[in-house]
Parts: structure tokens; C-alpha cells; sequence
């Protein structure tokens, strides 16, 4: 994975975000200033400058722009070395990332022993959505891969909550400091600090004891008599778990926030709308400091701006509910999609590991269904926690399949699952990692086999699915190898600057199509949502060839 993440890295130009994250970290590092990207905390562009801070790259004070523009100005404009700075802010993401297979192995191994736990630790290797954007300076993996780790120190709270409840509320808000959205899982993760606490000093209990579940002598009358008073002596405990976790997670936030300016100096920009309605209430209650609560205002503008999207050949306006499961659908090894759907099957049927499905599949399914609710169907890189959390689910199935007969009785699985063959799992899980090493170095342009593969991916999704800017050098290399002095044409999506890659072309879209002859050259994503005069540029040539599976090459 390490390999496979740093190749991606050094190939690929910067993506469409990754200026706006690593110029905003730069800002911070330098000049101690929130004003750029307040829609997004500062934990994650933190991190990446730890990285951009060994490229000792020249950048101006003070600088006015927008942070689009300010992204432009550091990599292009400044007399920097863009692959060289890239390269450094994609580090810290990349190694987080391996991190956070650890949390994978580590979880999964406490669920169903170690066979369990590579298993797992073997889906998430070899997620392409994994390996695409943990070899980017952006944010989404780093948000999810906290959350990960929040859930599994849940799950360890029931043995050690002293310990592992302060950790997993620190986890929590490293993933709220990093993206806003994952203030989704809070209403889920709290409620499980307190089951935690609950089950942790239920399984003290001596044989007899209200609610234990080694009292089969015990009459049900009886029991239901005696639990509220367990209920009551319990509500304190669980209550103070919730808190420690929330007031941790909090605290964390407030702490990226001081760490760019300890004095907190803010000033709302124009972008931010006015707080109306009960969204602009909620906003205000929020324990966070003022930057992030206009930070999440600047969000529910982008919600409501109006996007243009693509899925299946149809471009449309707006958000489908179905996008983010269909995009999934697409974008996922198979053996990986069925080893998710055993696993959590395995969780909510087999006894011995039914109690860990409220920690991983309930956090899936909210973070999902909040995700689904938005109105940018942009890509998957917003259910980048699905890859992580049900390749520790999927580690139920591997557990059924290789407990045998004596293990079946230990996990207390029903005959019907004593019959998994472990053949099967073992091939799923091989054919996952051969489709998703089949897609080397192409990660983000990935599609399974039932839907043709990367080539094929710009035929069902767009943006950062399969075009999200990337290619731009490889762009370069092709013309310069195998078009040399040809007149170009060109329709590029993304945030690179094609003249710094020695690219010298002309818009075609700004003359007549008669005019446009030679090579026409089309980011995918423009194909997918191609209208007007270059709908007809490209009904009207000759596909020559695909650059790295993001980029078309015509011939007119």
C-alpha cells in the first residue's frame, strides 16, 4: 500500500482541492491567519503542513486573493517547485493512512482473532478509494480514518474506559477538526461511549445480579423488577462517559483552532451568508469557536448553490438519494462489496459477534445516510469511511468461514454458518486484490470488473471518481512523445496550469468549430457534462486515445 500510494503521488499533478488545502496550510504556518478555507477546520491542512514545512517554498506576505487563487500563486506563480511541494503535503496524508490500517488490523483482530484482522487489514490495502485519496493532500481520509479510530477505542472502552474513553473522544474531534461532516457520527458515538460504560461494569457483575446474562435461574418477573434500580445505578456512569468524550472531542477542536492562532483573530468574510432559520440556530449552539460555526455556514451556502452532476450517462442538475450507493456500486472491488455484505450479515446473526454491530455498522449507516442527504454527488471520496469500517465487518464472514465446527460452538453460529467454505472467502478476497492491482498506478479513475473497468469509468461517473485534475503531467509527457509540434486544442478540468507543463493550446470553445483542427484534448468529466459548441467538437471527431483514464485524446 505504502508503494502503491507514494507511486500515485509522485505521477499525478495536483487534484482540483489540493492547491486550495495546501496553500490555506502554508497561510497558516507562515502567517498564523484563519482567513483562508474556513469551511473546512484546520486539522487536516495542520497536517499537510507538516509536510509543506520541509519544502522551504517562497510565498508573499499578505496575500489578497481568493484561495483558489492563493493555491495558483504558491505552486505556479512563486517560483516553486509544484511536484516537489506536492509531494511533501501528500506525505503526512499517506502515512496517516497506513496508520489507520493499524486501527484496521487492530480493531478487526479484537473482533474475531487474528485471521479476522488481516483479512480485514487485506480489504482495506487494497481499497482503490483508500489508496486514491490517502495519496492526496485532501481531507476526506484523514476525517474518516479519526472516526475509525474513535469507533474502535469505543469498542475497547468496555474493557478500559479510564484509558480508552478520553482517547476516543480525542479521535472523535480530530475528526470533526478535519471535516465538518463527520459531526454526523456524534449523535452515534456518544450514545456508544455509554454502552460502553454500561456493558463494562455489567460484565463485573457477579452470577445472579440483575441483568447478567449468566442468570438463567433468575425469573424474567424478577429481572424486570430489578432493572430499573440496575438502570439507575448505571445512568451516572454512562453519563459521565458521554461527557468526557464530548468535552475531549471538543477540546480538540478548540486546540486546532489555537494552534494556527492562539489569539483566535477572525474575521467573517463575505462568503459567509447570514445565519437563518433552524440551521443558522443549530450553528449557534455549537460549543465551537466562531470561525468554525461560519465555517458551516459557508457549507450550507455550498448545498444550496446548485450542482451539476453525472452518473450513468445522464448529466444532471441537483442530487440524486441513489448517487452515493450506485457510485459505490461502481467503484468497489467486487469480492470486497460481497465480503461487506457477509460481514454484516456475520455481525447482526452470529451471537458472539453481534455485539460489535452497533459500533461498526451503525456509524457506516448514519455517516451514509447524511452523505446521501447532500446535494454534491461529486464522488466517493465522501463515503471513504465505508472502505474502512466494513472491511472490519467483513471480518465476521472470514471468522465464520474459517472457525470450523469447534470454532462455530465457541462463536455460537448457527448450523447454517458452520458450512461457509473458507475457499470462498479466501477467493474473494483475492479477487479483490487482483482487481484492485490490476488498476496500478490509476487508483482514482478505479471501476470493477462488471462495469469495464478504470477505462471504462468515465462512461458512468465523473469529477473526482475519474477526472479530478490529475493527469495534467502525464498530459504533457504524451504530447511531447508521441505529438510533437501538432496543434492543440484543450478542455481542462482541474486546478494545474497546463503552460508550466510546457502544454501550449488554445480553447476551442472560444472560435468557430471550423477552426478547430488537429488535436482536440477533453478532461472527462467536461465530456460528461459537454453542451453546446463542445458537444459538438466532440460528437464530431475521432477518439485517438485515453491518458491515464481521466483525459481524451481527439483527432479532427
Amino acid at each position: 500500500m505504502a508503494v502503491a500510494m507514494a507511486t500515485t503521488a509522485v505521477r499525478q499533478t495536483p487534484t482540483i482541492d489540493e492547491p486550495v488545502y495546501v496553500g490555506t496550510a502554508e497561510v497558516y504556518r507562515r502567517e498564523h491567519s484563519l482567513r483562508f478555507n474556513p469551511e473546512h477546520p484546520p486539522l487536516g491542512k495542520l497536517l499537510i503542513a507538516a509536510g509543506t514545512a520541509f519544502a522551504d517554498a517562497r510565498l508573499e506576505p499578505g496575500f489578497d486573493g481568493d484561495q483558489t487563487e492563493l493555491g495558483r500563486r504558491l505552486l505556479y506563480e512563486s517560483g516553486n517547485d509544484p511536484g516537489r511541494l506536492m509531494l511533501l503535503a501528500r506525505l503526512p496524508v499517506i502515512a496517516l493512512t497506513l496508520l489507520f490500517g493499524v486501527v484496521v488490523f487492530a480493531f478487526a483482530r479484537d473482533l474475531t482473532g487474528a485471521v479476522g484482522g488481516l483479512a480485514a487489514l487485506t480489504l482495506y490495502t487494497f481499497s482503490p478509494d483508500v489508496v486514491a485519496h490517502g495519496s492526496l493532500a485532501t481531507l476526506d481520509v484523514p476525517a474518516a480514518g479519526f472516526l475509525l479510530t474513535s469507533v474502535w477505542l469505543l469498542w475497547r472502552a468496555r474493557r478500559r474506559p479510564l484509558l480508552c474513553l478520553p482517547l476516543a473522544g480525542a479521535a472523535l474531534g480530530a475528526a470533526v477538526a478535519t471535516k465538518m461532516s463527520m459531526l454526523a457520527a456524534v449523535p452515534v458515538l456518544l450514545p456508544l461511549a455509554a454502552l460502553s460504560v454500561v456493558v463494562y461494569h455489567s460484565s463485573g457483575r457477579p452470577r445472579g445480579d440483575p441483568g447478567s446474562a449468566d442468570d438463567p435461574a433468575a425469573s424474567e418477573g424478577s429481572r424486570l423488577l430489578r432493572l430499573p434500580r440496575a438502570a439507575a445505578r448505571l445512568f451516572g456512569p454512562a453519563l459521565l462517559a458521554v461527557s468526557i468524550v464530548a468535552l475531549a472531542g471538543i477540546a480538540v477542536v478548540w486546540a486546532s483552532y489555537l494552534a494556527v492562532d492562539p489569539r483566535l483573530r477572525w474575521t467573517a468574510p463575505a462568503s459567509v451568508p447570514d445565519a437563518h432559520g433552524l440551521r443558522g440556530q443549530l450553528v449557534g449552539l455549537l460549543p465551537f469557536p466562531e470561525p468554525f460555526r461560519d465555517g458551516m455556514l459557508v457549507q450550507f451556502a455550498f448545498e444550496d448553490a446548485g450542482w451539476e452532476s453525472f452518473l450513468f450517462g445522464r448529466h444532471y442538475s441537483g442530487s440524486l438519494w441513489y448517487y452515493l450507493p450506485a457510485a459505490l456500486l461502481v467503484k468497489t472491488p467486487l469480492g470486497a462489496l460481497a465480503l461487506w455484505a457477509a460481514g454484516a450479515v456475520a455481525l447482526v446473526a452470529v451471537p458472539r459477534l453481534r455485539p460489535a454491530a452497533p459500533y461498526v455498522l451503525l456509524p457506516a449507516a448514519v455517516l451514509l445516510l447524511a452523505a446521501m442527504s447532500g446535494d454534491r454527488d461529486l464522488g466517493v471520496r465522501y463515503a471513504v469511511f465505508l472502505p474502512m469500517l466494513l472491511a472490519v465487518a467483513a471480518a465476521g464472514a472470514v471468522a465464520v468461514a474459517v472457525a470450523g465446527r469447534a470454532g462455530a460452538t465457541a462463536l455460537r453460529m448457527p448450523a447454517r454458518w458452520q458450512r461457509t467454505p473458507g475457499a470462498t472467502v479466501a477467493a474473494l478476497l483475492l479477487f479483490a486484490a487482483v482487481s484492485s492491482l490490476r488498476a496500478f498506478p490509476y487508483y482514482l479513475p478505479y471501476a470493477n470488473e462488471a462495469f469495464g473497468g478504470p477505462s471504462s469509468t468515465h462512461r458512468h461517473l465523473h469529477d473526482s471518481n475519474v477526472d479530478w485534475g490529475q493527469d495534467l503531467g502525464r498530459l504533457a509527457d504524451r504530447l511531447q512523445e508521441r505529438y510533437p509540434g501538432e496543434r492543440v486544442w484543450l478542455v481542462y478540468k482541474g486546478s494545474g496550469v497546463p503552460s508550466h507543463y510546457g502544454i501550449e493550446a488554445s480553447d476551442p470553445r472560444k472560435v468557430p468549430p471550423s477552426r478547430v483542427r488537429g488535436l482536440l484534448v477533453v478532461s472527462n468529466s467536461a465530456i460528461a457534462k459537454a453542451e453546446g459548441r463542445l458537444a459538438v467538437l466532440v460528437e464530431s471527431s475521432r477518439v485517438v486515445e485515453q491518458v491515464g483514464h481521466s483525459i481524451t485524446v481527439f483527432r479532427r
